[in-house]
C-alpha cells in the first residue's frame, strides 16, 4: 500500500486521519489516466487500482474478460470509489452520424457494445467490491449529447443513443446499490469538451480542459454530492443534467 503525496482531492469527504481507496477503469485513457493520477497524488488516497485495456487486457465488450479482471483483484476490505472512464466516440474509425442514411447497424452495435453493455458488466463485476458500509461512489462517464431533453441538433445517434442508454443503467445501479448500502453513490458524469485526441476534430474552436483539469472537476464534484443525489446525471460542475 502506497502513501500519496500531493493536492487533496478529498474525493469521498472523508476526514483528514480517514484513508479511502479506489478502483479506475478505462485507467489508460486520457480522462482515465488523469484520473488516476489524481487519485495517486491525493494523501487521503491509499490504495488505487488501475485497470485498462492496453495494460491488463481489460475488454468490456467481453464479459470473460471483465470477470477475469475482476478476480485478479484483492479488495481488501471492499473500495469506496469505482470510476469507470471507458467509453467510445468513433467506431473503427468512423465518426459521429449527421443524419440517418449514415447509420451502419454494426457500428451503432460496437458503440452499444462499449458504451451500454460494457458500462453494465462494470456494474455486474465490480460494484460489489464498493464496501457495505460508509460513503461510497461508483462513477461513470457519460455525456451530455446523452441526454434527450437537451438534444436540439439531432444527428449523433449512435453516441447519443448509447449514452442515454448507458443513464438508464447509472439509475438502476443506484437503486440497486442502495439496497447494500445507504450512503452509496452512482452517477453518470459529463466531463465536458476535454482536449485529447478522442475529441480533437470535435472541439470546433470551443474551451476545451486538459485532463488533468477534468479530473479534478469530476472529482470535486464527487465530494460534494449525497447519497440523495445517487442515481443521477451531473456536469463537471456540479449541475444536473436533464434526462
Amino acid at each position: 500500500m502506497r502513501k500519496k503525496r500531493g493536492r487533496e482531492t478529498d474525493i469521498l469527504a472523508k476526514s483528514s486521519e480517514q484513508a479511502f481507496s479506489a478502483l479506475v477503469i478505462g485507467a489508460s485513457g486520457g480522462i482515465g489516466a488523469a484520473v488516476t493520477q489524481a487519485l495517486e497524488n491525493d494523501p487521503q488516497c491509499a490504495h488505487v487500482i488501475a485497470l485498462s485495456r492496453s495494460r491488463h487486457r481489460l475488454d468490456l465488450t467481453d464479459e470473460d474478460s471483465v470477470a477475469k479482471a475482476a478476480q485478479n483483484i484483492a479488495p481488501g476490505d471492499g473500495f469506496d470509489l469505482l470510476f469507470n472512464a471507458a467509453g467510445i466516440l468513433e467506431v473503427d474509425g468512423a465518426g459521429p452520424e449527421k443524419a440517418f442514411k449514415e447509420i451502419d447497424a454494426n457500428t451503432m452495435a460496437k458503440a452499444f457494445a462499449v458504451n451500454t453493455i460494457g458500462a453494465a458488466l462494470a456494474f455486474k463485476y465490480f460494484m460489489p467490491m464498493l464496501k457495505r458500509t460508509g460513503r461510497t461512489a461508483f462513477a461513470t462517464l457519460s455525456a451530455r449529447v446523452g441526454s434527450i431533453g437537451d438534444n436540439r441538433l439531432g444527428g449523433w445517434m449512435s453516441y447519443r443513443a448509447s449514452k442515454a442508454a448507458l443513464n438508464q443503467i447509472v439509475r438502476c445501479a443506484a437503486i440497486e446499490q442502495s439496497r447494500q448500502n445507504k450512503e452509496s453513490i452512482v452517477v453518470a458524469l459529463h466531463p465536458g469538451t476535454i482536449a485529447t485526441p478522442l475529441t480533437e476534430k470535435y472541439a470546433k474552436g470551443r474551451y476545451t480542459a486538459s485532463p488533468e483539469e477534468c479530473a479534478q472537476n469530476l472529482l470535486s464534484v464527487l465530494a460534494r454530492l449525497s447519497p440523495e443525489q445517487s442515481g443521477g446525471f451531473f456536469d463537471y460542475a456540479g449541475e444536473a443534467v436533464p434526462w
